[in-house]
């Protein structure tokens, strides 16, 4: 059926471009005169609103009705292109017609034009043609935000927080990161020519790099957590290569006799099915069902199975979810819990459990539809779908399903009323939608001030000035009182400032009573409550003091040692999600505790 399906939508657009040429070939209303009615009055008619009064009933879905409602399709365009009052741009018609033929469905069904294509398969190759670095539009010029470990940009020298004033003599000035992009990427062994500007240096640096194929890594970092046995795996998405990366790091972890291996999923979004099945398989035992899929034709229900003897088969795992965890790394988390192979910790997971095809739709290979034809269920039956997740962002479904949700606490593990399953062993799992982790770690909330210093990028700014000034500097340094006390002052230089909650409630009160006219009697009060605003500013730096100097030391040690210095120096010393893994996994009486929990099932 889904073939027929393509079929018949390749068939509709061939007879609207046949229309252009030879017409419908229908007996339709012509433009002779006295044979139509012209309108020329100013009624408006909710067109969109279905009747009440009389009810239709609704038509089979059969072949032939199917073929009738196609002939509408083209019948419209014929008419809109021959007859509307002005040309018409009929590439921009059709391309209107499938996105609102998809408006009715999931959010995931959506026309893929050549950009948004293209990126696709650059991000599922996991490579790309340019120069290696991640980039920002920041006052007014393009800033290396990191160079890529092992790129020409890192080879060559090129630094975080150093400003593009040019790229091969064309100014910056206001460019967008995508035209900047484009004319920094190109064919590898060509060169481009770069004009920096780099903090503590009063000349403009001009360095010509050759570009090269960068390859997008999925495992962005591999090692021992630090004073421990445990390795530490952090995979970012599932691409063409990615379960060779893994095995790698894993074997080379496995060669240094760990005792345990965390799994951070955190933020991946997933990416293609069969790296999710091959990397379930590097723990799983040969043979066991990974995932399976079912849609509203038979053809689309499959079964997968890891086809491998796994590499990391029975030492203490865990993995890390968060809401960021989504498609195929809730595959392999609800793979890994259903067969009670390891644990899961962190946050409920995104639900993002719908199959997509791609699907060529026309002749040049310009267009794309990328198309739901099933959903995706882990082993014990659980489907990875959130039905608040399924609609279109601008869909009456979708607004419903918000208002529900709004109603419940989704960030509670309290899941008593969702379906119940059960893993391999006959612990206790709950559908619903999503992977709910085995074990919950509160989330980290940025307060007003810290995402305010994130998201105006002081932090990165300082750190860019602090490593310039002291070119000695490690990434062990300790965050001090003085380097404390040199970014408060930073800021205040800066002209650092921010809204807090209550300033937003004495704005709108402000406002209210300067349309009563009552300001005067208000004036002391308002004031007051000035006083206590500037107060409560100078109380939140000191009351974030502990994520402000992780914060700095995190920059620094980027601007020092990229990606890995982060890991290494952060990331694996001070993760709350990490910590609470580790100390789960070095008791391991807790650790078994926690798989064989629930081994009865329980009575309903």
């Amino acid at each position: 059926m889904i073939r027929f399906s393509v079929q018949l939508f390749g068939l509709t657009v061939f007879a609207i471009a046949l229309i252009w040429v030879v017409g419908t070939g229908e007996a339709v209303q012509t433009a002779s005169a006295g044979s139509e009615l012209l309108w020329a009055d100013t009624v408006h008619f909710n067109v969109t609103e279905s009747g009440t009064e009389q009810k239709i009933e609704k038509k089979k879905n059969t072949r032939d009705s199917f073929l009738r409602d196609v002939r509408k399709i083209t019948q419209t365009a014929y008419n809109i292109r021959n007859r509307y009052m002005e040309e018409v741009d009929t590439e921009e018609i059709i391309k209107a017609g499938i996105k609102g033929m998809l408006s009715s469905l999931d959010r995931y069904s959506v026309l893929m034009e050549p950009v948004a294509y293209n990126s696709l398969m650059e991000s599922t190759d996991g490579k790309y043609e340019g120069l290696g670095m991640q980039i920002d539009a920041r006052d007014n010029h393009i800033v290396i935000v990191a160079p890529i470990e092992g790129t020409p940009a890192q080879r060559k020298g090129l630094r975080a927080g150093d400003s593009i004033w040019k790229i091969d003599g064309q100014p910056t000035d206001d460019m967008s990161t995508s035209d900047a992009s484009k004319l920094m990427r190109g064919t590898a062994g060509t060169s481009v020519v770069l004009t920096i500007k780099r903090a503590g240096i009063d000349d403009m640096l001009e360095f010509e790099v050759e570009r090269a194929v960068i390859a997008l890594k999925s495992v962005n970092y591999s090692g021992i957590i630090p004073q421990t046995n445990i390795g530490y795996v952090r995979l970012s998405r599932f691409a063409k290569e990615t379960s060779h990366e893994l095995r790698e790091a894993i074997n080379a972890l496995n060669e240094q006799k760990i005792e345990g291996l965390v799994f951070d999923l955190r933020s991946n979004g997933g990416g293609l099915l069969d790296q999710a099945i091959e990397t379930a398989e590097l723990f799983l035992q040969d043979g066991s069902e990974v995932v399976y899929t079912k849609g509203q034709f038979e053809s689309s229900e499959a079964h997968h199975y890891s086809s491998r003897p796994p590499i990391y088969p029975d030492k203490p795992l865990i993995i890390l979810v968060d809401e960021g965890t989504a498609s195929a790394s809730e595959i392999v988390s609800g793979a890994i819990q259903d067969w009670d192979r390891g644990l899961i910790v962190g946050n409920n997971t995104y639900g993002k459990g719908l199959v997509q095809t791609l699907i060529n739709i026309d002749s040049d290979q310009e267009y794309h539809l990328k198309l739901t034809i099933a959903k995706y269920y882990v082993p014990s039956g659980r489907c990875i779908q959130k039905s608040d997740k399924q609609a279109k962002s601008n869909s009456a479904s979708h607004a419903a399903a918000m208002l529900k949700k709004e109603a419940e606490d989704t960030d509670s593990l309290e899941v008593v009323d969702e379906p119940i399953f059960y893993t391999n062993g006959g612990r206790i799992v709950y559908g619903g939608g999503g992977i709910i982790p085995d074990v919950e770690v509160d989330r980290e909330t940025w307060k007003p001030i810290e995402i305010n210093l994130e998201r105006k990028s002081l932090f990165f700014n300082f750190a860019v000035q602090y490593v310039a000034d002291h070119p000695n500097v490690k990434a062990t340094l300790e965050i001090t009182d003085e380097i404390v006390e040199s970014f408060r002052a930073y800021t205040k230089e800066k002209e650092f400032d921010y809204k807090t909650a209550l300033q937003f409630a004495l704005e709108k009160f402000e406002k209210e009573v300067e349309e009563d006219g009552s300001e005067s009697a208000f004036e002391s009060s308002i004031k007051v409550m000035t006083d206590l605003i500037n107060s409560e500013k100078e109380n939140d730096f000191n009351e974030s003091l502990e994520y402000i100097k992780r914060t700095i030391k995190r920059e620094i040690v980027s601007s020092i040692d990229g990606e890995r210095g982060v890991y290494e120096q952060i990331i694996l010393r001070t993760d709350k999600t990490v910590q609470r893994a580790v100390e789960i996994m070095q008791s391991q009486s807790e650790y078994s505790t926690m798989l064989s929990k629930g081994m009865k099932k329980a009575e309903l």
